[in-house]
């Protein structure tokens, strides 16, 4: 199985649902694109949360100096993401690929993180309770589905809001794979914690 993360917007909680997905199905985790803090970044990040011994981290294909939009990243870089050159790891393993931000961020002049999905990648889809996040939920499923792209379920982020919740979970049918609550950290013990109760509804998708 190959689920892709994203999130509704940036900073909802990807690389933290990431790391819980990777760990309940003790898949391998790759990142293709990373831009910024790359001392620390979302793969190192998701490898010190993780306990199994059995996750291959793969390496970026694209490691970017700029905390910013992957195109911008790349042209101070000075270079052009090219997406015949993000070639998927070979694994046997189950696979959890995580994006960068939503699925419109840019990632040259014709492309975006959508266009990374491939036909056999289901998307989990991450989203964080904030004002307008309903919205962007709905925008985000719809631009997905738009494009015939398996949703396999939502994962919600922070603070629960059952109204908000609720009619994301009604206008579009897609499943509930769990929810993240606002935790006060996380660490490898908090991240396994989560990966044992949504084990069972990710090895379903």
């Amino acid at each position: 199985m190959k689920l892709f993360i994203t999130g509704i917007s940036t900073d909802v909680g990807k690389t933290i649902a990431s790391a819980i997905v990777t760990e309940a199905l003790e898949a391998d985790y790759w990142k293709p694109i990373q831009a910024g803090d790359l001392e620390n970044s979302d793969s190192h990040k998701v490898k010190s949360f993780l306990s199994n011994k059995k996750t291959v981290i793969h390496p970026n294909s694209y490691a970017l100096n700029t905390p910013a939009s992957p195109h911008l990243a790349a042209e101070l870089d000075g270079v052009v993401i090219d997406l015949m050159k993000i070639i998927e790891p070979k694994t046997a393993n189950h696979l959890v690929i995580e994006g960068a931000g939503g699925i419109f961020v840019p990632l040259n002049s014709n492309d975006c993180v959508i266009d990374l999905i491939q036909s056999d990648y289901k998307v989990i889809v991450v989203s964080r309770h904030y004002l307008g996040s309903i919205n962007h939920t709905l925008l985000t499923i719809e631009a997905l589905q738009n494009r015939k792209i398996t949703i396999a379920g939502i994962i919600f982020s922070g603070e629960e809001n059952k109204a908000t919740e609720t009619i994301i979970l009604s206008k579009t049918g897609v499943k509930c794979v769990g929810s993240i609550e606002q935790e006060p950290y996380f660490d490898q013990n908090v991240i396994k914690e989560y990966a044992d109760l949504l084990r069972e509804n990710l090895l379903e998708l």
